[in-house]
């Protein structure tokens, strides 16, 4: 689906929706795609119309509901009772621990008719440990999925795996730079930049913890000298 470039994430979501088939998938959108707290439970009756699932992020936009969720997370005695997972990654000389918690107690928030098929509130934590600096930052959602906290990592997780892809394209191929006016063309481009990027990421050139930008640079420079490892991936 090509959508208009005056569009903005709250037209376009809706109108996305009504175009795919979503039935049985989770729908995940991130806090800051959707401005306001109308948009947001307009798209989620259209998820639950499509018999689909979703997890939203939230932010102060949705009236009290952020800070409702927050404070119900904040109080130790209720954050025990909510179903844990916890996953622990080692990479790049950082140890990164992502913490989540989910409960299906929601009947106290005064806010839970207004969202279609609300069933459950989940917090995360990201805690990373890099040397001598620990960073940690924690986020709210809502959702239509019953109380199943493995599911429920595994959907927040894919969605952020998402943007750290887009992420990549904007920094190592410029795609948010791209001005091409053909639309066919610009979705063609953006196709060919995706495999490169899937390219750059399996190739090895013999740097380990080399970042994506500079191994295109270093392809770049030498293209010769990769191109029988570029044949093989």
């Amino acid at each position: 689906m090509l959508v208009d470039e005056k569009s903005n994430e709250i037209t376009a979501i809706p109108e996305l929706l009504k175009s795919l088939n979503i039935k049985g998938n989770i729908v995940t959108i991130d806090a800051s795609d959707c401005k306001s707290a109308g948009c947001q439970t307009d798209i989620a009756h259209l998820i639950r119309k499509g018999k689909a699932h979703y997890m939203l992020g939230l932010k102060g936009n949705q009236g009290t509901l952020h800070e409702d969720v927050q404070e119900y997370f904040d109080d130790s005695r209720l954050l025990s009772g909510c179903a844990y997972h916890k996953v622990v990654d080692k990479a790049r000389s950082a140890v990164e621990i992502r913490e989540y918690w989910q409960t299906s107690d929601i009947s106290w928030l005064a806010q839970k008719k207004a969202w279609a098929g609300m069933t459950s509130i989940v917090m995360t934590r990201n805690t990373i440990h890099k040397g001598d600096t620990t960073t940690t930052e924690t986020r709210y959602f809502i959702s239509s999925l019953p109380e199943n906290v493995q599911e429920a990592a595994r959907a927040i997780r894919g969605h952020w795996m998402v943007e750290s892809y887009h992420w990549h394209l904007d920094v190592t191929f410029r795609e948010d730079a791209n001005h091409t006016l053909d639309k066919a063309a610009a979705y063609n481009l953006n196709i060919v930049k995706k495999m490169a990027l899937n390219t750059l990421r399996l190739l090895d050139v013999g740097i380990p913890k080399i970042s994506l930008k500079n191994k295109r640079f270093m392809l770049n420079m030498d293209f010769g000298l990769y191109f029988d490892r570029l044949m093989t991936i």
